[in-house]
């Protein structure tokens, strides 16, 4: 992963959060100037429908206790359902030094001093029929989301569409064989691609970009580039997310946003968006973004997925 280290934030951000507030249901209908934009704002839900119900009938508590270890599944209020993968091996913390921004004082606050809880995870939608997924993990780099999606009955050919929310490694190695013999190859053969334009295009420039170039390459013939706001196949919104990469996504599909790495230490930002990971390329737009969507999923009742969430990843 790489970053670029912009210092704290400066008063004008807490300034900012009271515009932020106001202006975060915007967000639905994503920013596009195309014509997308309508079917976006029809995307973004005005329900009160919950993505997770809140008393579990007796058929949901026996399907739950037949998951597979290392998955946890919520239905959707259209009935499609949404899988959350564990990637990582083990047990995820995120370590003190990961959080330059904070204070001694505020992250002793949050108890964790052997690290924040957290994960490496991807998530698999099925709906309509089809299968998709979001991101793909570590892959050769000790990922376990191609070891899940074979216990749960669902072999790599069977993917359909893959929804990528930026090009960090833990997020699309899983999409390639190990780049180690120099002839990395496509693990989901029938797969579409789905990934920002303005992080396609970053990934092209950045240094060690060596496995995300690969990945355009090797997908160059189904992959689809989007702007924010368009309407996704799975009727999923695409909305604007940077900061922690030139083209970071946030992907809402009903009640539910996949976050991606809108945050990294969860019992600390939660509170505190303000603060960033030394993974945040650009620290202002992060820490704006990650208000912005903390605020809208508290305003719309909205369930977060997210790639370092702690386990099992879903927080409401």
């Amino acid at each position: 992963m790489f970053y670029a280290n912009h210092g704290g934030l400066t008063m004008g951000l807490k300034k900012n959060f009271a515009f932020i507030a106001t202006t975060a249901a915007i967000v639905l209908a994503g920013c596009s100037t195309n014509q997308e934009k309508p079917k976006a704002e029809a995307a973004a839900p005005a329900t009160a429908e919950q993505p997770v119900s809140e008393t579990a009938t007796a058929a949901q508590t026996a399907t739950e206790a037949a998951e597979p270890e290392g998955t946890k599944t919520i239905p959707l209020a259209s009935g499609a359902t949404l899988t959350w993968i564990k990637d990582n091996k083990g047990e995820r913390l995120m370590p003190r030094d990961l959080f330059s921004d904070a204070s001694d004082s505020l992250f002793a606050s949050v108890n964790q001093p052997n690290g924040i809880p957290a994960s490496v995870s991807t998530f698999l939608l099925k709906a309509d029929s089809e299968y998709a997924l979001f991101d793909a993990g570590l892959g050769s780099f000790g990922g376990e989301t191609a070891m899940h999606l074979e216990q749960l009955g669902v072999p790599a050919d069977s993917i359909k569409k893959i929804y990528i929310t930026h090009m960090h490694v833990d997020h699309v190695a899983g999409l390639v064989t190990s780049m180690q013999d120099g002839n990395p190859q496509k693990v989901f053969k029938n797969a579409e691609i789905y990934l920002a334009k303005a992080e396609h295009d970053a990934w092209l420039n950045l240094p060690k970009n060596d496995l995300q170039k690969a990945v355009i390459e090797l997908y160059k013939d189904k992959l689809h580039l989007f702007e924010f706001g368009e309407t996704l196949p799975h009727n999923i919104t695409a909305l604007d997310a940077i900061g922690h990469t030139p083209g970071h996504t946030v992907f809402q599909i009903e009640g539910v946003l996949i976050i991606g790495d809108l945050m990294h230490g969860y019992a600390l930002q939660k509170d505190h968006p303000e603060i960033n990971s030394n993974y945040d390329m650009d620290k202002q737009k992060s820490a704006e973004n990650r208000m912005k969507f903390l605020i809208l999923a508290k305003q719309k009742g909205l369930t977060m997925a997210g790639m370092h969430l702690p386990e099992p990843a879903f927080v409401k």
